[in-house]
């Protein structure tokens, strides 16, 4: 093996917090080394699509293995690296004292929920904010949710970020009223809450759940595309372990539960490191045949906040069994994973230097769905309940771009480029054409 520049920068990793002798390395990004280190079930960290260098922590015995590739390798330390995280960072008592403050200061437009119980019996908390909170509105909904990696501390410092905002600015700025009056809005804010807490107490580069003492990747062990392209490992010792079966995991089942009840219209999933915006699907070479949303959109969030976009393929490796990959297919959502920070900020940058500045940046983000629900789309309700699917084609075309499945409730949010349509309202025996330009939201009850 021959790559031109094979590591360009090492630092060592020790402590009580943590297996001693891991080492950040960083390489030349290029396919074939994605390639080399993925298939050696190697821990990817991150990738920088500016300085186009990709990270990896090695053991000195992975990093030996690579070293007998005859391949020169130069050594430096970078001082961001951190042995474990700022305590400022939360755990999963302080994300639930969070919740619960936000909640008894704004009973009128927070509900929390647990959605499930994690493997070692922690509640999975999620927040919900409506101006109705404890109705069942027929409203567009968003989802967010935060490290279903556990030692990503960073991400749910965004979740958190977004519910203050929403909450503090609610009746103060006219934008936040209109979106918690228009949406119903849910953050879960720590998803994998045993792993962070391994990850505080035991080994701070800590990435899966506690399944067995090994842990499950839980991104890994949803049931569209499980063990379907090489994307996962089936080795209880890589960091990508999918675990025995589809869902076999409480979290994600957790996940999979709360997703079938609420329908959301969107979803971000936050993850470190690398700067980039992901959107289905995982597995190479597949493409949403619903791109003209699920990827212009996600440029539109990538160019907001100076993120590259693409499909995991494209961006990283194959990746199999990830939740936006499943929320797409199974519930029609339109899905991103958005992967905050740098590789020079790594999993635990200085919390006071990087805090405010990460949310921030993000925050146009997420905000920007809001924003994307007014945009161009067909959106209403579905009154006579012979209506079950709406089939989108191009004016003219008789090729279906989209198929869209009617909510339980009789609800439908497709998001769409502006354009004209051939819509078809489709039952068992009944079925109704319209001819729609779509500009803007085009609202319909039938």
């Amino acid at each position: 093996m021959n790559f031109k520049r094979l590591v360009v920068a090492c630092a060592l990793i020790s402590g009580s917090a943590l297996a001693s002798n891991s080492m950040i390395v960083r390489f030349d990004l290029t396919d074939p080394m994605k390639k080399f280190l993925k298939q050696n079930e190697f821990d990817i960290t991150g990738v920088n699509y500016k300085t186009m260098e990709i990270e990896a922590l090695l053991s000195e015995s992975e990093l030996a293995q690579i070293e007998a590739q005859k391949t020169r390798i130069k050594f430096s330390f970078p001082q961001n690296l951190a042995v474990a995280p700022d305590q400022d960072y939360k755990n999963p008592q302080e994300i639930e004292d969070f919740v619960r403050e936000v909640h008894a200061q704004y009973p009128d437009i927070t509900e929390v929920k647990s959605i499930g119980k994690s493997l070692e019996g922690r509640d999975i908390l999620a927040i919900k904010i409506s101006d109705n909170v404890r109705v069942d509105e027929v409203e567009p909904v968003i989802l967010v949710n935060a490290m279903h990696h556990a030692r990503e501390v960073m991400t749910p410092e965004i979740t958190t970020d977004m519910i203050s905002y929403l909450t503090t600015n609610y009746g103060k700025l006219a934008e936040v009223t209109k979106w918690v009056n228009e949406t119903e809005i849910w953050v879960v804010p720590m998803f994998n809450v045993d792993g962070n807490n391994k990850m505080w107490n035991e080994d701070s580069m800590w990435r899966k759940n506690t399944r067995d003492g090994h842990g499950v990747d839980i991104n890994r062990n949803y049931p569209y595309g499980w063990n379907s392209c090489k994307g996962s490992s089936a080795s209880t010792g890589a960091q990508d372990y999918r675990g025995t079966a589809p869902a076999s995991e409480p979290e994600t089942q957790a996940m999979m539960n709360l997703v079938s009840s609420i329908k959301p219209v969107f979803d971000i999933s936050y993850h470190s490191y690398s700067e980039i915006v992901i959107y289905p699907y995982g597995c190479r070479p597949n493409k949403t045949p619903t791109e003209e949303a699920v990827e212009i959109i996600g440029a539109e969030i990538g160019k907001k906040i100076d993120y590259k976009p693409g499909t995991a393929w494209e961006l990283l490796y194959n990746a199999d069994g990830g939740d936006i990959d499943w929320m797409y297919t199974a519930h029609q959502v339109i899905p991103y994973v958005i992967e905050v920070n740098s590789t020079w900020d790594g999993f635990h940058p200085s919390y006071k230097k990087m805090r405010e500045k990460t949310v921030l940046r993000n925050r146009p983000g997420w905000q920007h769905l809001f924003a994307r629900l007014e945009g161009p789309s067909l959106q209403g309700r579905v009154m006579n309940k012979d209506f079950q699917t709406i089939k989108i084609m191009k004016a003219g075309d008789p090729k279906v771009i989209q198929t869209y499945k009617v909510n339980p409730d009789g609800s439908f949010y497709v998001i769409l480029k502006a354009g004209n349509y051939d819509v078809s309202f489709e039952g068992a025996s009944i079925r109704k054409m319209e001819n729609l330009s779509i500009q803007s939201r085009q609202i319909i009850t039938l």
